[in-house]
């Protein structure tokens, strides 16, 4: 698992996103930790993609 630049910062931002929906509380933050972990689960999904060069 190399994974390239932009798969660490989608999965850094997602981190991110869902501590701030945790420190949210509520429905809304229920809502923005999911967004969050989705972003942390295609980060993660992203690194095994293999990446073609031309």
């Amino acid at each position: 698992m190399k994974g390239t630049k932009t798969s660490w910062i989608i999965l850094g931002t997602g981190a991110a996103v869902a501590g701030l929906g945790r420190l949210v509380g509520g429905s809304l933050g229920a809502g923005i930790t999911g967004f969050g972990l989705a972003h942390v689960a295609l980060g993660i999904l992203d690194q095994f993609r293999p990446s073609v060069r031309y």
